[in-house]
């Protein structure tokens, strides 16, 4: 069955309809750029057009990148904050004419992960870290999800950590990957002490260069290992949550 999957993120909306039984897109992906300002009724319209170029009118899941509970935005530190209360449900549900389920876009990520990729099978605690415009967390305990974990805003060194080790992170400050994965580094030891996983997945656009970075991470006791799915993670998830 394929079932359309939209991803939000503080750059880009993408899209495409995903076989959720296998895991995989079943067409190429379309991207749009995240509008600016990225108020609700600009990125509804985004997500409209990427429906309608997909002429899709089945089911359909979407992440946000912030807290949701029961389709209400709670938190949105990389859009605009008057998402803050919108109930997502309705507005996409209005603006597409279907019914859609909303999840935070990392715990989507997570899920995939743990379905299809590289958490399949694990039990014991699994954290998927998503970096982009933020580090979003997904966090897992013998494979059932605890949602809307939000670690990328514990602080290190006085600053949420995803100010410092996000991948626009590293554009911003114009890092090396050495010193990119110094940051990342100290941030998931952080995690490490408070959580005990068995496992770590790193996702998020950058995973795709993961041989860069993840060899120089030093002093982790678990497991840290790139998502399989890279940036598809989230599209296949948001299908997932709306089969």
């Amino acid at each position: 069955m394929d079932v359309l999957g939209v991803d939000i993120g503080g750059s880009g909306v993408k899209a495409a309809p995903v076989d959720v039984t296998e895991g995989s897109l079943t067409q190429e992906r379309i991207k749009v750029p995240t509008p600016q300002p990225s108020k609700p009724e600009a990125i509804a319209e985004a997500v409209h057009g990427l429906v309608e170029q997909f002429g899709w009118s089945g089911k359909a899941g979407i992440t946000f990148p912030g807290v949701v509970t029961d389709g209400i935005i709670r938190t949105a530190a990389n859009l605009d904050p008057s998402w803050i209360g919108v109930d997502a449900c309705d507005l996409f549900g209005s603006a597409t004419g279907m019914e859609v389920q909303v999840i935070n876009d990392a715990d989507a990520a997570g899920l995939a992960e743990m379905r299809f990729g590289a958490g399949a099978g694990q039990q014991g605690t699994v954290v998927m870290l998503t970096f982009g415009t933020g580090i979003g967390s997904a966090l897992f305990f013998n494979g059932v999800l605890v949602p809307n974990t939000e670690f990328g805003h514990i602080e290190v060194r006085g600053k949420d950590a995803e100010k410092r080790a996000s991948e626009r992170a590293r554009e911003l400050h114009d890092l090396d990957w050495a010193q990119w994965a110094g940051r990342v580094d100290e941030y998931m030891r952080h995690l490490e002490a408070l959580l005990w996983p068995e496992l770590f997945i790193v996702g998020g656009g950058v995973s795709r260069k993961s041989d860069k970075f993840l060899p120089l991470l030093e002093g982790l006791r678990a497991r840290v290992v790139p998502a399989k799915l890279h940036n598809d993670a989230g599209i296949v998830g948001a299908a997932l949550i709306a089969s």
